[in-house]
């Protein structure tokens, strides 16, 4: 367990000292710094721009960042040769890559606190109330930035990291789309187009199970039942692809 939570710790502040992640969480802070900038030119909706402005500013730049970090991770390891010596040290390579993806996760989630918390104090200046579907917002987003780091981290177990980004992108706009795309194909007529709509919304993460950023703008209520079925769905979903990945990379040959 040590050598892993060393591992852990060892790629937070990897990722913490790369530049890109710096310069990310300081545009984060920015746009949501100009949310005020915004509001002085809104009227009657007040509460709608400022939660939509940050909540979306947020959820952004987090998802480009869980991105970046994760599809690159494994190439650079390879690139500086470092794998090798991790691989030959007595730790699987199972257990490496869930300490790299723990690691990552680590530094997106202290960017989402920090995030979080500027967004609620900003809220608690302007005297914006919040809503329980605030918080369901904020913490549903870390579920869905579980699914796309290890959708990144699948990929990168076996591809480049120009692949694994553009994957993983895909998969992002795929998986927001995909409840969708089951809807209209179980209204065709074609038993083709219905049974590929199911393979695709089976197949693709359904991130639009973590978007409660509606919900917040209009303070729609969140029952606890919705918000731990999709919980439990990100975590099992993560689950499968690190297992994948886990099995991809251990059948890799870094030669």
């Amino acid at each position: 367990m040590g050598p892993f939570i060393a591992l852990a710790l060892n790629g937070f502040r990897e990722a913490r000292r790369n530049r890109v992640t710096l310069l990310v969480a300081i545009f984060a802070l920015a746009m949501l710094m100009s949310t005020t900038l915004v509001l002085e030119i809104t009227v009657g909706t007040f509460d709608r721009v400022i939660t939509d402005v940050g909540l979306g500013a947020m959820s952004l730049m987090l998802v480009l960042l869980a991105i970046f970090l994760s599809s690159g991770l494994i190439s650079r390891e390879i690139e500086r040769r470092t794998i090798f010596l991790m691989v030959s040290k007595p730790l699987s390579r199972g257990a490496f890559l869930v300490g790299r993806l723990a690691g990552n996760m680590l530094t997106v989630t202290v960017l989402q606190l920090l995030m979080a918390a500027l967004f609620f104090a900003m809220m608690y200046f302007y005297q914006s109330p919040i809503s329980p579907a605030h918080l369901a917002a904020v913490g549903m987003l870390w579920f869905e930035l579980w699914v796309l780091s290890a959708v990144g981290f699948l990929m990168s177990s076996f591809s480049s990291q120009m692949v694994s980004a553009f994957v993983t992108v895909s998969v992002y706009f795929a998986g927001h789309l995909s409840s969708d795309i089951y809807k209209l194909a179980s209204k065709s007529q074609s038993g083709a187009i219905q049974a590929l709509g199911k393979a695709v919304y089976y197949v693709l993460p359904d991130l639009s199970r973590f978007n409660y950023r509606p919900h917040a703008t209009y303070y729609a209520p969140v029952t606890s039942s919705e918000l731990l079925s999709a919980a439990a769905y990100g975590m099992a979903f993560t689950g499968v692809l690190v297992a994948l990945a886990i099995i991809l990379f251990n059948r890799r040959d870094f030669r």
